[in-house]
């Protein structure tokens, strides 16, 4: 191994090398998630132009802080795990060796609080921010203490890829676990999967702080496991005091996990898709729908979130509105407002006509009247906070688009039928051959005589249909 790196008259040890490598990495992929994020941050009010540096370097501010503050908690914790030690040898606080991973942790933890109320971000949504780029920046550091030799390594092994430190700061001949090794692999896994779950979270709602909690318990369990071959003295019912702190870091993850997700999902679906709507606007996306036997390539199309229609679908109910020239469309299920200014830009175009369109719950209606109101479309649009199933509407419907919640699908057709114009149109979203209940209840009208039916192969499914004395 190589504890020190001698450069001419300079002599440069290893372990502060990778440390210092591994917060510059850290930097970059903290700055870099902050990029990803700072549309999103911008539009709920965080990082203003006063509450930030103004070269867009958060990153390496918050790793240079956080990383001083962790190095000096790691090296506090090692040297407090003996104080008898510490006592007999004061000297040890400033030794450049024997760093403790739980210290650097709560050193860190602390300094990021702090740093969360400086960029005026929620402290669990900051955490989530922070996870990959700890989680790397540990991992690099890892191989200071490789090259270092530094006493991190395991019991003595026999497998092909055991490792001897004969000229370590704490030697060894013998053929050992190379632990850190070990760490530096697991690590970047735990890196790459808390990136992944940050790419999730900018097309989706997910519960602020689960990414921090993952931290918490995949590098706890890590830590834990990776203990049982280290050399590092047992203490806590034969555990040593990394596993004691990686039992805390699991639990407090798991508990924190619990309740934010109990949080999270005691709030209607569709609340959490305006909030993250609101947050961070319109994200197009792959459709993610699971394939079908008629749609077995659902990632061609393309969506905005779960509950609205396809991007293509929300294109073809323009398209339909300027080919068949409707006065009156009825929608049921405004949800986002997407598909109701879609089906007003088709009645803008043709110069004549009204839509209608409902929706029961008045923060999801609210939301969409913010939509509507900045569209310059407004004129087209009557929307009413109201169920599909007690709506009145007066005069002929020329085109009704079913997209409420979907048990109320074939009741909305039936409620509606007799003021269908026998030439008109009337479309059922979410009627693809996994969500049998559109698609069934739209067969059976069908097999009543009441309506005919075509069924086109979207992603998620789409009736379009036309009363059967309207084909006579």
């Amino acid at each position: 191994m190589i504890p020190f790196l001698h450069i001419g008259p300079l002599t440069i040890p290893t372990f502060g090398l990778m440390v210092a490598i591994g917060l510059l990495a850290a930097a970059y992929i903290l700055q870099a998630d902050f990029e990803r994020h700072r549309a999103q941050f911008v539009k709920s009010g965080h990082l203003k132009d006063g509450g930030k540096p103004s070269h867009h370097d958060e990153g390496f501010l918050i790793i240079g802080i956080a990383g001083l503050a962790g190095l000096i908690g790691a090296r506090l914790y090692h040297v407090l795990e003996s104080p008898r030690e510490l006592i007999a040898d004061p000297s040890q606080l400033i030794s450049r060796f024997g760093f403790a991973w739980f210290g650097g942790f709560l050193g860190g933890f602390v300094a990021l609080v702090f740093l969360a109320r400086r960029f005026e971000i929620p402290v669990l949504e900051f955490m989530d921010l922070c996870s990959p780029a700890a989680a790397v920046g540990y991992a690099i550091g890892r191989i200071g203490c490789l090259l270092s030799g530094d006493g991190d390594y395991g019991v003595p092994t026999k497998l092909p890829w055991a490792m001897s430190f004969p000229n370590g700061v704490v030697p060894t001949t013998e053929r050992v676990h190379p632990t850190p090794l070990y760490e530096f692999f697991i690590w970047l896994v735990i890196a790459a999967f808390l990136w992944h779950l940050g790419t999730k979270s900018l097309r989706g709602p997910k519960a602020k702080g689960e990414i921090f909690c993952n931290y918490l318990i995949l590098t706890g369990i890590a830590r834990f496991l990776i203990e049982f071959i280290r050399i590092n003295p047992r203490s806590f019912f034969g555990l040593s005091n990394a596993q004691a702190a990686s039992l805390v870091s699991i639990l407090a993850g798991a508990v924190l996990l619990w309740r934010i997700k109990n949080q999270f999902h005691a709030l209607r679906k569709e609340h959490r898709i305006v909030d993250h709507i609101a947050a961070s606007g319109d994200v197009l996306q792959p459709e993610y729908h699971r394939p079908t036997p008629e749609c077995p390539h659902p990632e061609r199309w393309h969506m905005y979130d779960s509950m609205t229609a396809e991007v293509e679908v929300l294109d073809f109910l323009k398209v339909l509105v300027t080919t068949v020239k409707p006065e009156l469309v009825v929608e049921t299920g405004t949800f986002s407002g997407l598909s109701t200014l879609r089906i007003a830009e088709g009645l803008q175009a043709n110069g004549f006509g009204r839509v209608i369109t409902c929706e029961h719950d008045p923060k999801v209606l609210a939301a969409a009247q913010q939509r509507f109101d900045s569209s310059g479309l407004e004129q087209w649009i009557d929307a009413r906070s109201e169920s599909s199933l007690e709506m009145k509407i007066e005069g002929q419907i020329d085109m009704l688009f079913c997209d409420s919640d979907p048990p109320l699908r074939e009741q909305e057709v039936r409620k509606f039928l007799p003021q269908m114009n026998p030439h008109g149109l009337i479309l059922m979203h979410d009627a693809s051959s996994s969500m049998k209940m559109v698609r069934e209840g739209a067969l059976r009208l069908e097999a009543e005589g009441l309506i005919s039916v075509l069924l086109l192969p979207t992603p998620r499914g789409l009736v379009v249909a036309q009363k059967r004395d309207g084909r006579s």
